[in-house]
């Protein structure tokens, strides 16, 4: 029997039953900042103030800047979004990992193979592969699947802090425990399915001015709702 074998049989061991606090949706709410607000003028002019220079911008670039520039912001957007998450990869080690060029020290490689899985799966959002909604469940779980499904086996175990046990994620799978990140307990995890789908359903038919100011919104629920949202 393999070590990772081993480790599964000893540490794995899924409850029963499923968790369920039975939280309800309006926990997620307020998912749209709302029309009515003094500031939705102003928040609208911004949006497409923002959306035009930026169209502006990428048309006044050559297509080798432009493809360069792209490269460069994902590396930092990758350094920065780990570095929040206490996975500190300097951009020289991302440089490295691009070029198949990895430390023999295991555990920065596996930081590289982390920052290179994550610039990787942004390259496809980039080109187009994301089809549909972002906020769609079916899109959320394709995400982490892709991103998961990259990364070294070390980085899919963590460690319960207060009983020891290692627990393996799932790329792309719905967790089947509770988590608890900080202070905050994020829900449990039956009413996952259906706070999901009223992420999807908010967001479902915005137009395109809407669904510039609902960005920041979406992705601070998200987070905060479903921290971790794949099997733990």
């Amino acid at each position: 029997m393999s070590k990772n074998e081993a480790d599964i049989k000893a540490d794995i061991k899924l409850d029963s039953v499923i968790p369920d606090r039975g939280e309800d949706i309006a926990m997620m709410e307020p998912l749209l900042i709302a029309d009515s607000t003094s500031y939705w003028s102003e928040l609208a002019d911004l949006a497409l103030e923002l959306t035009a220079r930026s169209t502006g911008l990428r048309r006044s670039l050559p297509d080798g800047i432009v493809f360069a520039l792209s490269g460069l912001v994902r590396s930092m957007n990758c350094y920065y979004s780990n570095l929040i998450e206490g996975h500190d990869t300097h951009p020289i080690d991302i440089e490295r990992a691009m070029n198949q060029d990895y430390s023999h020290d295991p555990k920065k490689r596996d930081l590289q193979l982390e920052a290179l899985a994550h610039i990787t799966v942004q390259q496809w959002i980039d080109e187009g592969g994301l089809q549909g909604k972002a906020t769609s469940m079916h899109n959320i779980l394709e995400l982490h699947k892709r991103f998961g499904e990259l990364l070294p086996e070390d980085l899919l175990w963590v460690e319960n802090p207060d009983t020891q046990e290692r627990l393996k994620m799932t790329p792309g799978a719905l967790r089947l425990r509770d988590v608890k990140v900080g202070l905050h307990i994020a829900v449990s995890p039956a009413v996952l399915p259906r706070f999901l789908n009223r992420f999807e359903s908010a967001y479902a038919n915005l137009g395109k001015v809407a669904s510039l100011i609902a960005a920041a919104t979406a992705h601070h629920r998200v987070l905060r709702t479903f921290v971790r949202k794949c099997t733990l």
